[in-house]
């Protein structure tokens, strides 16, 4: 189907500079909360290099048909704003591609109130977009679950039985999931080496990073209500990049028999913006075949995927930037309409600012395998890197940037960099 709006038509251009290969033109029109040296953290949105601050346009005037508070941008998160609900975001996200369409003079033409409300990203400081009530972190690569079960178990029998008649996932730890830029402190943990019939406490020695994509909600449930497949895109607001950090020595040694705990809440970092439905629309790819059938509360039509590449790099201190991987998050095969429809399919509520995340996404080749425990295989394949030394793990002061990006018809849109630097131990 023939995508329709007007918002993302690719011959938009806009009148603030975008440079060439940037992830912000204006059909993307990503959402976040900035601060400013003097000025209380506020929501914003971006075109190319500039950020732009929401709360001043609102205050001055030019968001008036929106019928959206000024006090909503203000608010130190998205929550507010995003609470308002769908019709609201449209509106907005209107006004914004007119008020900032090439040839409008509205505000480019006002001096005063461009100083005021246009800021170059270099100068401002990203926060978490939303306040995060709740987050489960699912495992819908069917590549990447082969991969740990061939590693880990019998290859012949890779997934486990359930794997693909439902969205595996787990409730994760909210509170330490950070913006990116923020540094992460290598965890301590037990751990049982190799031979070993007592665990050591101590740093992990086998630190992850996990390539993932994740979606916020936009609507809540009531508790005892199911979201079904074709209701849950209603309920999401939009998309950010992932990366959930872990600990492989820590998590062999506790995930039995409940599951992944010490290991995987020391950190979490997510891109500084949140893409819209709205946005991402036009990239929309049908998913992989799903066989054997699933149960009918699972069934969905359409396209329900996503053509987005993923990219990782480790940059060690002192050296360039080495890709590890390329993926794409159109291998993924639970989509994010299931996911959210299983969630909440034994009547488990969800609210405004819910993250819901991927799991690791790999691709079929090894060159799109999404973590590292995959890319070196357990340790038995080390990356080189520039110098001559060699990563299985991420070392102390290595740095892991991930981009993710959606390219169609000469538009290309993306989620900037999630940026995390891993320090040692305290």
């Amino acid at each position: 189907m023939a995508n329709t709006d007007p918002t993302t038509d690719p011959k938009l251009k806009s009148w603030i500079p975008v440079p060439e290969g940037s992830d912000f033109p204006i059909q993307n029109l990503p959402f976040g909360i900035y601060s400013l040296e003097g000025r209380e953290p506020r929501a914003a949105t971006i075109i190319g290099e500039t950020v732009i601050d929401l709360f001043a346009l609102s205050v001055s005037g030019y968001l008036y048909n929106t019928g959206i508070s000024p006090d909503v941008f203000r608010s130190g998160s998205l929550n507010d704003f995003i609470s308002l609900g769908k019709p609201f975001w449209r509106k907005l996200r209107e006004n914004l591609v007119l008020l900032f369409g090439e040839g409008n003079t509205d505000l480019s033409g006002n001096a005063e109130d461009c100083d005021e409300s246009l800021i170059p990203a270099q100068n401002v400081r990203m926060h978490m977009p939303v306040r995060v009530g709740d987050y489960t972190d699912f495992y819908s690569s069917k590549e990447h679950a082969t991969n740990l079960g061939t590693m880990f178990r019998d290859p012949k029998n890779a997934l486990l039985p359930n794997w693909t008649h439902l969205p595996v996932g787990y409730h994760g730890r909210s509170s330490s999931i950070v913006v990116s830029g923020t540094p992460i402190n290598r965890p301590n943990g037990q751990t049982l080496t190799e031979g070993a019939s007592v665990p050591v406490f101590g740093p992990s020695k086998q630190l992850d990073f996990e390539l993932e994509l994740a979606f916020i909600t936009g609507r809540k449930s009531e508790l005892g209500n199911a979201v079904t497949v074709s209701e849950a895109e209603d309920h999401i607001f939009g998309m950010v990049l992932f990366n959930d950090l872990s600990a492989r020595d820590i998590q062999r040694w506790e995930y039995v028999p409940l599951g992944p705990f010490l290991s995987k809440n020391f950190g979490s970092v997510i891109s500084p913006w949140i893409l819209t439905m709205d946005a991402l629309e036009p990239f929309r790819i049908a998913g992989p075949g799903q066989d054997p059938k699933v149960l009918p509360y699972l069934q969905s039509s359409g396209d329900r995927n996503f053509d987005i590449a993923l990219e990782v790099f480790l940059k060690p201190e002192n050296l360039d930037p080495v890709r590890l991987c390329k993926s794409n998050s159109k291998y993924l095969y639970w989509n994010m309409a299931q996911q959210l429809a299983h969630q909440t399919s034994n009547g488990c509520n969800i609210n405004v600012g819910d993250i819901y995340a991927s799991g690791t996404i790999s691709g079929p080749e090894p060159g799109s395998f999404g973590s590292m425990l995959e890319i070196a295989w357990n340790g038995t394949q080390p990356v080189s890197l520039q110098d001559g030394s060699e990563r299985s793990f991420i070392h102390d002061f290595d740095t892991i940037i991930m981009h993710g990006y959606c390219e169609k018809e000469g538009l290309r849109i993306g989620f900037g960099e999630v940026n995390t630097k891993i320090l040692p131990a305290k």
